[in-house]
């Protein structure tokens, strides 16, 4: 049996989703008034940030296995703010708490400056429907 090669890493992944959620934060900003596309965007930054949570512990297996227990650490730290921004942003949606929103959004946004996404990209709308799996997936 040969071996398994995974082609998409934790890294890829955060780095994809990073880039949608600075796309969704850029649509959100736009939008006039509240909409089901406002929902959407929201709801999507809200699932798009618990994913970012979840490849932290990937990433940081491998550090922790060669002893880079500082560098692993500092990783972790310096994503911790993934998980706590999902959780608050997913109250507010579900509270209908638009205010709190934005404020979050605009957090959001400070965090991610470093992520540059082109005008003309690959990404597609990847909000559309992320309200109703919201409502869905309440945990």
């Amino acid at each position: 049996m040969g071996r398994v090669i995974t082609i998409e890493s934790a890294g890829k992944d955060r780095t994809r989703l990073c880039k949608t959620v600075v796309l969704s934060l850029r649509e959100l900003m736009r939008q006039p008034d509240l909409s089901d596309t406002t929902r959407d965007l929201a709801a999507y930054i809200a699932l798009a940030l618990g994913e970012v949570a979840e490849t932290i512990e990937v990433s940081v297996e491998a550090w922790e296995k060669r002893g880079y227990w500082v560098k692993a650490d500092r990783f972790r730290m310096d994503w911790e703010w993934t998980r706590s921004a999902s959780v608050e942003l997913r109250k507010a949606i579900m509270a209908e708490d638009w205010g709190t929103v934005a404020g979050l959004a605009a957090r959001i946004g400070q965090r991610l400056t470093k992520v540059e996404v082109a005008e003309r990209n690959r990404l597609g709308t990847p909000w559309v429907g992320a309200y109703q799996a919201l409502k869905l997936n309440k945990n």
